[in-house]
């Protein structure tokens, strides 16, 4: 009875993290703009789904293990952490609409996999972890929520992995979807407005408050 009771708990603690880690990256965000784009044009997917949910399991474990209180106490690292994303995230909406007033994206050909690959991997990490609200929402917010559960926090925080990994996921290579809706060049241009706009927005907030 009492190892029945005890799985219960562990699931409810791994429910409660699936539920707080998908509720914190499902927001529209510069990360999400990416995996969408990658997923759409069907470029690298593996390799940035892969960044994005391992990068997460290992900022949830940190935020677990109670490394959390490092970020809180070290203020001017993670603005300057923000500075240097949204200087980053500047460049990139703006090539993004570069791409909007000339048009010339879509799927990619075979010609440009290695190179693309290599500069979608890059970028992936750059926006990853140049993000300083990923230290305060998966690291400080997660880890606090993860100690309240004890002996559990383990659990929880393998929910709210889960939940990142289901979320890139689906995202990326749930995208390819909207390729048939994406085959006019019209239509790329919305995409890549609507990212230029994302970009440019966080980036401008990440600047402005660092």
């Amino acid at each position: 009875m009492a190892s029945v009771e005890g799985m219960n708990h562990a699931l409810t603690a791994a429910a409660a993290g699936f539920g707080t880690g998908l509720s914190l990256i499902v927001a529209i965000g510069a990360q999400n703009a990416f995996v969408l784009r990658q997923g759409v044009r069907r470029d690298a997917v593996l390799a940035v789904v892969g960044i994005c949910a391992l990068s997460d399991a290992l900022l949830i474990a940190l935020g677990v293990a109670g490394v959390g209180a490092v970020v809180v106490a070290w203020p001017g690292v993670v603005r300057a952490v923000g500075f240097v994303g949204g200087v980053f995230l500047l460049c990139y909406g703006a090539l993004a609409a570069r791409r909007v007033l000339r048009p010339g994206g879509g799927l990619r050909t075979e010609g440009e996999a290695v190179g693309s690959r290599r500069r979608a991997v890059l970028t992936c990490l750059a926006m990853t972890w140049l993000n300083p609200h990923v230290y305060l929402d998966t690291v400080f917010l997660l880890g606090s929520l993860a100690a309240d559960r004890g002996p559990l926090r383990w659990t929880f925080g393998l929910g709210a992995a889960l939940a990142s990994l289901c979320w890139f996921a689906a995202l990326g290579f749930g995208a390819r979807l909207l390729g048939r809706f994406l085959a006019r060049p019209a239509a790329w241009r919305v995409l890549d407005g609507l990212i230029a706009v994302t970009m440019l927005a966080l980036g401008a907030a990440l600047v402005l408050d660092a």
